[in-house]
């Protein structure tokens, strides 16, 4: 364990910069914060004091309506879709998503002094060592299901995990926590060697746990508990010498839905509220550990999700109890509907920012990025977080309109577009783009428009499309579109390369 600083000591150090928190969680609707919903019937405490006493971002949003994508924009201020993802998420034995050689906000600080940990879902892919790879290919009714296995030297080192991207430090999971294989990882290592292949009917799970390869200290009932204690620890064990930047991804309220047995019936929404409200308390564990350090008042903490709620989440059957997990906004996760990613931002910062403050500016999760930079006083390379705006200013309570966003790029789980300003969002498809109904195929054969351009300011649930009535928007909106996705940035500077074409890149949107 860590020997704590002396009070003289920690003061010096924290007179410097300030520590930063974020927590990130997974699949948690905008509606699923009783501060931003109180129509809402889950009750969230913790998430609700971050909102009383700090900044709460009402136009807030994650890059992607899905896992990966966003986590990529989130740690390097760029969006997914420059690189060679372009619609989907990483599976869990697929290579690295980052470069090397990329910055980080992780890196970005560890640079400047500070110490950094992640502690729980990476989701990014790594350099598994793996032995074998085995294809199977069957027919199941009309359907080929295909298949891969994979075989792995649980004994040797990872390549690439997130000590390879600015951490310091690394304790907690590769993937999605219905992704095998199942292990817990300590910075470029297993912590056991002893894994079976096991099911989701082994643990008493319902669904949403894909079978595969687990180690004998891995129970998924027990993840986010130990990613709570974890994540606290860390803030309690803190030895004070340099400034910390504290990285904690939450696999929940993410499939599978399995709240502990102390949550369970504590919403009366069923597993899922149960889940929302056991996921609030986490966040209030860290919050306690702060506190009980004496460093709140020079402490960062941010709170998002990263993408909106899942369908798996029963929201038909909680809208019937009255509870809306996108509140007022259309769509779920995966569509490029604002239900998909239009999420939960909210920033804590004693004695900069104003308690129970809003703001509506523009935002996406990877502003982070040009925000930190802001706050320790460093100018980012041309070539580092292309898609980033620093918020510093609207955390102070000022307006800068050099540091925000004109558009905004969302990207739907298919790897459809929608550009989005303060006033207006044009959508590059007919339907929701993702999961939900109308889904694309749906909205041609019903000779719906081709594209969706909705006036955000007095049409925020996205009910009536202008396409045709507004073409000279339209028109004005692509034109933006594509300049973002050809310059290879959002942000002023030298245009810089993707990393690969996005096909938009070869259309002649141009008129």
């Amino acid at each position: 364990m860590a020997v704590l600083c002396s009070l003289a000591a920690c003061s010096d150090v924290l007179a410097e910069k300030p520590n930063l928190i974020y927590i990130l969680t997974d699949d948690q609707g905008y509606g699923d914060v009783s501060a931003l919903n109180p129509e809402g019937k889950i009750r969230t405490p913790n998430i609700d004091r971050l909102a009383a006493q700090g900044m709460t971002f009402t136009d807030a949003h994650s890059s992607s309506s899905v896992c990966t994508p966003t986590r990529y924009q989130l740690l390097t201020g760029r969006y997914n879709w420059r690189t060679h993802l372009k619609s989907g998420v990483l599976e869990g034995y697929d290579g690295p998503l980052i470069a090397e050689d990329r910055l980080t906000w992780a890196s970005l600080l560890q640079e400047h002094g500070y110490q950094t940990a992640m502690i729980g879902k990476w989701h990014l892919g790594m350099e598994l060592p793996i032995t074998q790879t085995r294809h199977e290919e069957f027919k199941r009714g009309d359907r080929i299901i295909k298949r891969t296995h994979y075989e792995v030297d649980w004994s040797k080192p990872i390549g690439r995990t997130p000590t390879s991207n600015g951490f310091d430090t690394f304790w907690g999971h590769g993937s999605s926590l219905d992704f095998p294989p199942y292990l817990y990882i300590e910075n470029d290592r297993y912590t056991s060697q002893s894994v079976t292949k096991k099911n989701a009917t082994h643990f008493g799970i319902k669904k949403g746990f894909r079978p595969g390869w687990i180690a004998d200290n891995f129970n998924p009932w027990t993840t986010l508990d130990e990613f709570r204690d974890r994540g606290a620890d860390y803030v309690r064990t803190w030895d004070g010498k340099k400034p910390f930047a504290l990285y904690v991804a939450l696999t929940s309220p993410h499939t599978p839905i399995i709240p502990s047995e102390a949550w369970k019936g504590k919403s009366g929404l069923g597993d899922y509220g149960d889940f929302v409200m056991q996921t609030d308390a986490v966040v209030g564990a860290i919050l306690e550990a702060i506190d009980a350090r004496g460093i709140a008042d020079n402490t960062i903490v941010v709170f998002a999700a990263d993408n909106g709620c899942s369908p798996a989440a029963g929201v038909e059957a909680l809208a019937s109890k009255g509870h809306k997990v996108s509140h007022i906004y259309r769509g779920t996760k995966a569509d490029i509907f604002e239900g998909g990613h239009r999420v939960p931002h909210i920033v804590l910062w004693p004695g900069k920012i104003k308690p129970g403050s809003t703001t509506d500016r523009l935002t996406v999760l990877g502003d982070i990025v040009a925000t930190m930079a802001d706050v320790i006083g460093v100018e980012l390379p041309t070539d580092a977080a292309e898609d980033s705006r620093s918020f510093y200013p609207a955390l102070l309570g000022e307006s800068d309109p050099k540091k925000e966003h004109a558009a905004i790029i969302n990207h739907s789980v298919a790897g459809i577009f929608a550009v989005r300003t303060r006033e207006w969002k044009l959508a590059f498809c007919p339907g929701s783009g993702g999961w939900s109904d109308p889904k694309d195929d749906q909205a041609r054969e019903a000779g719906l428009p081709p594209y969706q351009l909705y006036d955000m300011a007095n049409d925020p649930g996205e009910t009536t499309n202008l396409y045709e009535q507004r073409p000279e928007i339209v028109d004005q909106l692509t034109r933006l579109a594509t300049d973002i996705v050809k310059k290879g940035r959002s942000t002023p500077g030298e245009s810089q390369p993707n990393d690969t074409p996005n096909g938009w890149d070869q259309l002649n949107w141009m008129k």
